[in-house]
């Protein structure tokens, strides 16, 4: 680089520190002091380093960028509006509710991938996408990732790194700002860079020191970084927060202010610092276009239909994995991630099609839904996520912030509910359908036999959005033929007569205990209609309220689940306008315990027994 270089590059950082105070100032809220300690950063990153085109922000060649401490979002933008992507008088427009300039980051722009702003996540999603560049893409486009180092606390941080290194993501480049203070008290190891760089470097990366304000070193810090071959580079950059503002560099008590009276001041002296203010960012590097075409808005079809026999038994953690392998024959991009436990949701099935699409995360399900949405973006891949479904919860926030992400990506959890027996409750998962119900947008699949879960797996692979499949440990019957049509919130009633008394809702392991309490009913002279909703998110509201008023407006619901926020739930939600309905919510109402299933389900009061129970209550209504 020629000294004039360096000049204008940190002419560049003083600039957008300048835009994060008056953007800060004019919305009376936000983080500028966040936003100077990292602007010799952005201005190299994005007007030296990084290749990629302004007028196509998500160029599929394009390098890309994970700003993972979202809090510091005005340098972001105002990086972006100096590159000439939008006018910097745009920037004033920060936090306003008609402006997509929001707080955090979100997709509503056009050169942000994923919202991140609750911390700890971006390291995760940027290994996602390095992955799909190095492994399926083989492409030269790069990954950067800055985060805080507060927010380098989190353990998803360095579930991340242990992926990233255990992979040698080589295309990954890993920043952190090393600025010390915290929001409410100095981060844990302030400025000791050795105890950053041993511990950076215990997970398989290059660690680079530098001085995060130092335009030279920062620039050989990132050529370094692109000569390494063998493994992803970590940057640990000491940095000052409110790095020169007069009264305010490095002192508590700033985080997430704007400088309100002291921002004419503060800005008077940086700008006295620039050499040339007229500079505009000039020769950035166009991205190297070797990244292969993909197409995944066609629909993804299995390879072939579903083979089974009514009457058999299979369990439709088994008939997900079929699925999973018919739709990689048929579709290139279709990717399976898994938490170590592809033997028992059957995503091994992979393997057999395609190994290198088959992405092993290990026993870190936070780091396994982040590099699942990364491995989604710029529509790269269709992405399959499983695990036991208990162990989802621990990865909500991420999936909350996938939503807001607006991320396609499908989740699939095993082993749900009591049914799975003697593993016990710490592997039972009996709030996970709230849990989705909950995420905007989200479609809940529940599939009860072998041929249903297969096309639950294919719509899935077809629908926008966060899809949860919840599929079962034990075998449950084929009850439908091979041929049967499924759709997204459209209920299939299973049994029915013209004289049917009570309406029985339920799925998975509770419809085959439905099917059971209907024939020892009817021999009892009582008829019961049963509903499989197939998807409980959308619940087909107008079959449950027809069937419901032809069964006299008396309802049973069943569920392997805890009594909040679950099928029953759902059902209520649909009935709570309609006059003359009565629900009775059969469902697990305590923590579990080891045993074997049958008399788990039995115990727990969702079996048969139950069941038959229940209709003659609701019928002496």
């Amino acid at each position: 680089m020629t000294s004039q270089e360096i000049v204008d590059l940190q002419d560049m950082a003083h600039k957008l520190r300048i835009h994060s105070i008056q953007m800060t100032t004019a919305s009376k809220s936000g983080h500028p002091t966040s936003c100077s300690s990292m602007a010799e950063i952005m201005s190299v990153l994005f007007y030296k380093v990084m290749r990629y085109s302004v007028q196509e922000p998500k160029h599929a060649a394009n390098d890309r960028f994970i700003l993972s401490k979202g809090h510091a979002a005005p340098i972001l933008y105002a990086a972006w509006a100096e590159a000439g992507l939008f006018p910097t008088s745009d920037l004033l427009n920060l936090r306003k509710i008609d402006s997509d300039l929001e707080g955090h980051p979100t997709p509503r722009l056009n050169f942000i991938d994923v919202a991140t702003g609750s911390l700890g996540q971006g390291l995760s999603v940027a290994a996602g996408m390095a992955f799909i560049g190095k492994y399926l893409d083989k492409a030269s486009f790069r990954t950067y990732c800055l985060m805080g180092d507060g927010e380098s606390m989190e353990g998803n941080i360095w579930e991340a790194l242990n992926f990233a290194g255990y992979y040698k993501l080589n295309n990954l480049c890993a920043i952190i700002d090393v600025n010390r203070l915290g929001q409410s008290q100095p981060a844990p190891l302030e400025h000791d860079m050795e105890t950053y760089r041993k511990r950076v470097e215990s997970f398989g990366f290059h660690c680079i020191v530098v001085d995060g304000h130092d335009i030279g070193e920062l620039m050989s810090a990132f050529a370094q970084a692109e000569s390494v071959t063998d493994k992803p580079t970590c940057l640990v950059a000491k940095t000052f927060k409110g790095k020169y503002f007069p009264e305010i560099e490095d002192l508590m008590n700033w985080h997430g202010k704007a400088l309100g009276d002291k921002t004419n001041e503060v800005v008077s002296h940086i700008s006295s610092l620039i050499k040339n203010p007229g500079l505009k960012p000039s020769n950035i590097p166009g991205p190297v276009m070797d990244t292969p075409a993909v197409d995944i808005s066609s629909p993804v079809v299995l390879s072939e239909p579903p083979a089974y026999n009514i009457g058999d038994k299979l369990a439709t953690r088994q008939a997900y994995g079929t699925a999973l392998a018919k739709l990689a024959k048929s579709h290139p991009r279709v990717v399976a991630l898994d938490g170590d436990m592809k033997n028992s949701t059957f995503s091994q099935t992979m393997l057999k099609v395609d190994p290198t699409r088959f992405i092993e995360c290990f026993i870190c399900e936070q780091n396994m839904l982040g590099v699942g949405i990364g491995a989604a973006c710029r529509d790269r891949t269709i992405a399959f996520a499983s695990t036991f479904s208990a162990f989802l919860t621990r990865g909500f926030d991420n999936l909350r912030m996938g939503v807001i992400s607006q991320t396609n990506l499908n989740v699939v959890g095993s082993h749900c509910g009591v049914s799975i027996g003697e593993d016990g409750p710490s592997q039972m998962a009996l709030e996970d359908i709230a849990m989705f119900r909950s995420l905007p947008g989200c479609t809940v699949f529940y599939p009860s036999d072998a041929v249903s879960c297969e096309r639950a797996t294919e719509l899935a692979a077809n629908t926008e959005g966060i899809c949860f499949l919840r599929v079962s440990r034990p075998a449950t019957k084929i009850i439908y033929s091979n041929q049967e049509k499924f759709e997204i919130g459209k209920a299939k009633i299973v049994r029915k007569s013209d004289n049917d008394q009570v309406l029985v809702v339920a799925a998975g392991i509770t419809l085959e205990e439905a099917i059971k309490a209907a024939d020892i009913l009817a021999a009892k002279g009582i008829n019961i209609r049963v509903l499989d909703p197939f998807t409980i998110k959308p619940i087909d509201a107008k079959a449950i309220v027809d069937n419901a008023a032809a069964c006299g407006g008396r309802v049973v619901t069943v569920e392997d689940h805890y009594p909040e926020g679950g099928i029953g739930d759902a059902v209520l939600g649909v009935l709570a306008s309609y006059r003359n309905m009565v629900v009775k919510k059969l469902a697990v109402n305590t923590v579990p315990r080891s045993g074997p299933p049958a008399d788990l389900i039995e115990m727990f009061g969702i079996s048969s027994n139950a069941i038959v129970k229940a209709v003659n209550d609701v019928v002496k209504l």
